[in-house]
């Protein structure tokens, strides 16, 4: 039982390392390109994983002491939506889409009326039959 955990210890180690790389942005890359620590990653299989996880990454605790998230991670400073100054642009750019739609709306009977038009120019001219001489 010792044996295996000789060799899973250092495989899960470099698959944490791994994905920690992958994961990583490029600009928190410390000291050499992200694709040279994912070779040195899977090339030293024990010292490259620890390398990486000393030294490799750039490493903050956020605000308020808890380690930060994807999901949280591209989050702003914003509280709530009427704080936030994106949403609210948004709400301005809904109001052009219901001001746009009321002009479409406006102008629908006018296309009704041309399609009419056209269909009655290229269509049969009259249904009745002519009358006998």
């Amino acid at each position: 039982m010792l044996r295996a955990l000789l060799y899973i210890l250092p495989l899960a180690l470099t698959i944490f390392a791994f994905i920690d790389c992958l994961n990583t942005p490029e600009d928190e890359a410390k000291h050499l390109p992200k694709i040279a620590w994912v070779f040195i990653i899977l090339l030293f299989w024990i010292v490259g994983p620890i390398v990486w996880l000393a030294a490799g990454k750039t490493r903050q605790v956020p605000g308020g002491g808890r380690t930060p998230s994807e999901w949280s991670r591209g989050r702003g400073t914003w509280v709530a939506p009427d704080d936030n100054p994106d949403f609210l642009k948004s709400l301005k750019d809904d109001k052009k889409d219901e001001a746009l739609l009321k002009d479409w709306e406006a102008d629908l009977p006018r296309r009704e009326e041309e399609i009419k038009r056209r269909e009655g120019n290229t269509g049969p001219e009259d249904s009745t039959p002519p009358a006998a001489p």
